[in-house]
């Protein structure tokens, strides 16, 4: 009996330093596991504040450079530059030649032809009407290129946060499977010894197969954007893009200025139609004047032999004035009429357009907010799950771990990462547009 008790406490102690050993190595792989994910982090956030901001900034320079788009808006603009050099001119000079078949007689000889000029000359401030109204127009088309430029950076940067979420999602899934790979080989200990079952490696492997799956998915989504992005910047679709391996949630959301909104280009924009609608009155207004005519006859006439006269021969030189006056003027009071209308509808059509801002950019200051809400949660909730994974570590030394909550803290884990990673790019995607609404 005496030996049977000695054999059973060296089991007994065995058992325990083994449980001990079991747990300290788990302990310690977890540990060397996050403090890898620590240091990564650091250095991401150090290269963060370097690269980030330059990295976008570049490619959306890169966009404008290489835009179609932009480069046709670009092309219509000194179109319009070239229409204030076309309107800068007066009618054509008039010149006719005319010879008398049968010579007309008069007192002081036969008239043997005509020639006459004449020059027709457009009221006074007629010509500085026309090039106000299509400087008007090319300040219009201006404009169109600035709003061309905001939208595509506006598009480049929701994309590049969509595959900065993409790559950052695929990272935490190989982090979680190096993790579950751990646990796998813990588990076989564990079932070597008889103090686990078969079915939790199962179970293990399982799960690995699932963040596999999601990899596999997330991947192609990868490359759907790649593709997506490179169309943006109008060059090969397989061309790799440098995305951030971290971006952070600022401390502080910078101050938004509701007031800077009445400043956008699409704003402006119709300020700049109506301005040209006012020039193109101003214009009809000086069409309805006057035009003014400078005219020059001159008839050459033969000497007469039969009688000698005062004159004789004299040839025949007549300048002459005329005016163009309208009338019959209906064009242009419709065309009053019409400008007045346009005037009403690009007012109406401003207001509309500022309405449909401001809704879009409260919802983006909303979302916004409700982002670093989520991110905020989320932080709380990871450091929980962690705690929570201590617990079980130690829980392991005494040899009453249940490998279905390790599965479960883990699952816990890899959400609330997720919807972190999710949270940061709603923040920035939101950023950007209230970004292109107020600056």
């Amino acid at each position: 009996m005496m030996g049977l008790d000695i054999f059973n406490k060296e089991t007994f102690i065995k058992s325990e330093i083994s449980k001990i050993f079991r747990g300290v190595v788990l302990y310690f792989s977890l540990f060397i596991f996050h403090l890898k994910k620590v240091v990564i982090f650091s250095f991401s956030l150090f290269i963060f504040h370097l690269t980030h901001a330059q990295q976008l900034e570049s490619y959306i320079q890169e966009g404008w450079d290489n835009n179609s788009n932009i480069q046709s808006f670009e092309l219509r603009y000194v179109v319009a530059k070239e229409k204030i050099e076309e309107v800068n001119t007066i009618p054509n000079t008039q010149l006719s030649v005319g010879y008398f078949v049968s010579e007309p007689e008069t007192r002081t000889g036969a008239q043997r032809a005509k020639f006459s000029i004449q020059q027709k000359l457009p009221w006074f401030g007629a010509i500085t009407a026309r090039e106000n109204y299509s400087t008007a127009m090319a300040e219009t088309e201006y404009v169109d290129i600035v709003i061309v430029k905001r939208k595509l950076a506006l598009s480049i940067s929701e994309t590049y946060y969509k595959l900065f979420a993409i790559q950052s999602k695929q990272k935490i899934l190989e982090d979680n499977m190096l993790l579950l790979q751990t646990y796998e080989k813990l588990v076989l200990t564990s079932v070597e010894v008889g103090k686990a079952s078969a079915v939790d490696v199962l179970k293990l492997q399982i799960r690995q197969n699932e963040l596999e799956q999601y990899k596999a998915v997330l991947k192609e989504s990868f490359l759907a954007e790649q593709i997506a992005f490179n169309a943006l910047l109008n060059r090969d679709s397989g061309k790799d893009i440098i995305v951030p391996d971290e971006i952070n949630m600022p401390l502080e959301d910078p101050i938004t200025n509701t007031e800077s909104l009445q400043l956008n280009p699409e704003l402006l924009k119709y300020d700049k139609i109506y301005e040209s609608i006012k020039q193109s009155e101003l214009l009809n207004r000086k069409e309805k004047s006057p035009q003014i005519g400078f005219g020059l006859d001159y008839i050459p006439v033969s000497e007469r032999n039969d009688v000698a006269i005062h004159d004789n021969g004299k040839d025949i030189i007549m300048p002459m004035v005329s005016f163009s006056i309208p009338i019959f003027n209906k064009r242009h009071d419709s065309r009053t009429r019409q400008n007045e209308l346009r005037q009403q509808e690009i007012t109406a059509q401003k207001e509309e357009r500022l309405n449909t801002m401001e809704t879009i950019l409260g919802k983006a200051v909303s979302y916004r907010n409700t982002a670093r809400i989520k991110y905020n949660t989320q932080k709380k909730n990871l450091k929980q799950a962690k705690n929570a994974e201590e617990i079980l570590i130690k829980s392991y030394e005494t040899g009453t771990i249940d490998f279905n909550d390790v599965l479960d803290i883990q699952e816990l884990q890899l959400k609330f990462q997720l919807n972190q990673i999710e949270s940061i790019q709603l923040y920035y995607t939101q950023a950007a547009m209230i970004n292109y609404l107020t600056n």
